[in-house]
C-alpha cells in the first residue's frame, strides 16, 4: 500500500520522538507498515508526549509490536475523528464550534466549514444531542491531554458540502439539491447516524492493536460511549420513522434512509456487505448491527478514511476532511 518514498515521508513527518521513528523504520523493513494506512485507530497514551513513547518503547521488543503504529500516531488518528464529531454536535447544540484552545497542535490547523444550531422540536432529541455533544468534547479534551505536546491540530472540517455529497451518493437527495444536516432534527439524526456507526467500528478495529492494558481499558471506555451514542441515534431514527426531511430529499421514511446510507458506506469501505441500517431484511428493528454471534464488525483506519473522505480509492483528503487529517495515519484504502 505504501512505497518506500511514502514510508520515508511518513517517518520524517512523525510528531513523536526518535523511538517512534525507529519503530516505523523497523516496520518498513519487515514489510509491515501497511498497517499504518489500513488498520489502526486508537490506543490511549500516557499523560504527556514523553510518557506515551516510553510506554510504546516497552512493547517494542518484538516484531509484532514493531509492525504496529506508535501509540502517539494512532492516538492522533482517533483525535481527528473526535474533532469531527465534537464540532458537528457542538454546532448543532450551541451554534458554535469548539474553542480555539481545543483545536491547536502540530500540523496545519484548519477551520470548520458550515454548521449552525438545530431547531429541535423534540425536547428528548435535544437532550440526546446535548449529552452527546458534551461526551464528544470530553473525548477531545482527554485525547489532547494524553498526547501532550504531540497533539495534532484540528484539520479543516467540512460540515456543508460533504453531507450533500454523502446524501447524493446514498440516493437521498435529488440532483441540484442539497442536504443541510442542521435544517431540522430529522436531518440531524441522519447526519449523526452517518458518524456514530463509523466511530464504533473504528474503535473496535483498533482493539487488537493495543498492547498496554491501561490504554486498552480507556479505549474500551470510549468505544462503549460511542456505542451508547450510536444505539441512541439508531433507536431515535427507528421510532421517528417519518418526518419532513427537507427540500430535495426523496420520501419521508427515516428507517429506509438509514438503509440507503448504510449501503453507501458499504460501497466505500470494501466489497464485503457488513454495514446495516435500522431495519433488517424483514423490516424489523435492527438497533444493534451485529453478526450471527451478536458481535459488531470492525473497520480498519483505511476503511474509516474511505467513509469520511467519501471515496473507495486510496486518497489523503476529501469529503469531511477536504485537506486530509493531521498525523501519520492519513491514507484511505484502495477499494475500487
Amino acid at each position: 500500500m505504501f512505497g518506500k518514498k511514502n514510508v520515508a515521508r511518513m517517518i520524517s513527518r512523525s510528531a513523536e520522538n526518535e523511538s517512534d521513528r525507529r519503530r516505523f523504520l523497523h516496520a518498513a523493513g519487515l514489510g509491515g507498515l501497511g498497517v499504518v494506512g489500513a488498520s489502526a485507530l486508537g490506543s490511549l497514551g500516557a499523560g504527556t508526549a514523553a510518557a506515551a513513547p516510553r510506554q510504546a518503547t516497552a512493547a517494542a521488543g518484538t516484531a509484532t509490536a514493531a509492525a504496529q503504529p506508535s501509540d502517539g500516531a494512532v492516538l492522533n488518528f482517533a483525535l481527528n475523528l473526535e474533532y469531527l464529531e465534537a464540532q458537528f454536535y457542538s454546532y448543532a447544540v450551541t451554534g458554535r464550534g469548539l474553542p480555539d484552545s481545543l483545536t491547536t497542535g502540530t500540523g496545519t490547523r484548519g477551520k470548520v466549514i458550515g454548521g449552525r444550531r438545530v431547531h429541535f422540536r423534540s425536547r428528548t432529541i435535544r437532550q440526546y444531542a446535548e449529552e452527546i455533544a458534551s461526551d464528544e468534547r470530553q473525548h477531545v479534551e482527554f485525547l489532547r491531554t494524553e498526547l501532550g505536546s504531540a497533539t495534532v491540530s484540528q484539520p479543516t472540517i467540512d460540515l456543508q458540502s460533504s453531507f450533500t455529497a454523502a446524501a447524493q451518493a446514498a440516493g437521498l437527495v435529488r440532483p441540484g439539491h442539497t442536504f443541510d444536516a442542521f435544517a431540522c432534527e430529522e436531518n440531524f439524526l441522519l447526519a449523526a447516524y452517518l458518524f456514530e456507526d463509523v466511530g464504533v467500528t473504528a474503535y473496535k478495529g483498533a482493539a487488537p492493536l493495543i498492547s498496554n492494558k491501561t490504554y486498552l481499558e480507556a479505549a474500551a471506555g470510549i468505544l462503549a460511549a460511542e456505542a451508547y451514542h450510536a444505539g441512541n441515534i439508531r433507536n431515535a431514527l427507528y421510532e421517528k420513522d417519518t418526518g419532513l426531511l427537507g427540500t430535495g430529499l426523496f420520501g419521508r421514511d427515516l428507517r429506509a434512509a438509514t438503509v440507503k446510507l448504510s449501503n453507501a458506506r458499504d460501497s466505500l469501505d470494501g466489497t464485503t456487505d457488513l454495514d446495516q441500517g435500522v431495519l433488517d431484511g424483514r423490516r424489523r428493528a435492527n438497533i444493534v448491527p451485529a453478526d450471527g454471534n451478536g458481535i459488531t464488525f470492525s473497520r480498519s483506519a483505511g476503511q474509516v478514511l474511505n467513509v469520511v473522505y467519501l471515496t473507495n480509492q486510496q486518497a489523503t483528503s476529501g469529503g469531511f476532511f477536504p485537506q486530509g487529517v493531521n498525523g501519520e495515519i492519513n491514507t484511505s484504502a484502495d477499494n475500487a
